[in-house]
């Protein structure tokens, strides 16, 4: 694709690659609803792929008040998620934060359970893109299409479903720079989130980390303390990954300058300044 070829395109569909806060829902939100669909990844895992995980889990912890017990175990009231694309909580709850128990931790097994769970959804998320393309424009009237895809895209491990997307859409990787990972990493330590890790980089990082606090158990860990101290190495584990994705597949934006962009002509340039241009 060059920007000449883009910008003829009447079927425009484009991947958002990068750091969950560096900016995609931003960009998303600067175009006309009328035109454009925002697909989001994860909006589509909790909503399809981990609806009933994620319900199961609520379950659980309401019956473990009797008041609601008896209403639960009676059928008289029922209980619904309520995600949408600006309100991901009832995902981020249920993926959870691994340690103590005490506050609020999962042990190890469940929570690579629910690491595995989110993995697959992410996957099935991002295989369903094509098919919502041609369904978005057919049956929707949408004449473009907008991936917002989740910041673990680069750690899915499946080749397979990052060629998929490079082969239906423009994969644009908003590159964030020293200070904007900075700021990301702030952010994290003022308000710890729960995060997807591949299974490699927590197994590694899990025990750098129980040897340098002096920790035999993972029931001993502090589940905020934990995620405060691997998100710094998780930016800078998934950087080359998302290099790597643009070398490969497709073209790079840098993260500052999405704050000039306020409408959607200013994405569309934002877009054609990242293509080659034809000689």
């Amino acid at each position: 694709m060059n920007a000449d070829a883009f910008a003829r395109w009447d079927h425009k569909a484009i991947t958002l690659v990068g750091m969950s806060g560096v900016g995609k829902t931003t960009l998303a939100n600067s175009l006309p609803k009328t035109d454009w669909f925002h697909y989001s990844g994860d909006y589509r895992i909790g909503t399809k792929y981990m609806e009933e995980p994620i319900l199961d889990n609520i379950k659980q912890q309401a019956m473990k008040i009797d008041f609601l017990r008896h209403l639960l175990r009676s059928d008289s009231i029922y209980i619904c998620s309520n995600i949408t694309v600006h309100n991901l909580e009832p995902l981020s709850t249920f993926l959870g934060k691994v340690g103590n128990p005490g506050l609020g931790g999962l042990d190890l097994q469940e929570f690579q359970r629910r690491q595995r769970l989110h993995r697959n959804a992410e996957i099935g998320a991002m295989r369903d893109v094509t098919e919502f393309i041609e369904k978005t424009r057919t049956i929707y009237g949408y004449p473009h299409f907008l991936n917002d895809a989740g910041g673990s895209l680069c750690e899915l491990g499946d080749p397979e479903t990052i060629a998929g997307l490079a082969a239906c859409t423009v994969m644009l990787y908003i590159r964030a720079d020293d200070a904007m990972e900075e700021e990301l990493i702030q952010r994290a330590i003022a308000s710890p989130k729960p995060m997807y890790y591949s299974e490699e980089f927590f197994e590694r990082e899990l025990h750098v980390y129980l040897r340098e606090n002096n920790i035999s158990r993972v029931a001993q860990i502090d589940p905020n303390a934990f995620v405060i101290w691997i998100f710094p190495r998780l930016v800078a584990h998934r950087r080359p990954r998302y290099e790597q994705i643009a070398a490969q597949y497709g073209y790079v934006v840098s993260a500052k300058d999405i704050a000039s962009v306020r409408d959607e002509a200013d994405f569309l340039s934002l877009v054609a300044s990242a293509l080659p241009h034809s000689k």
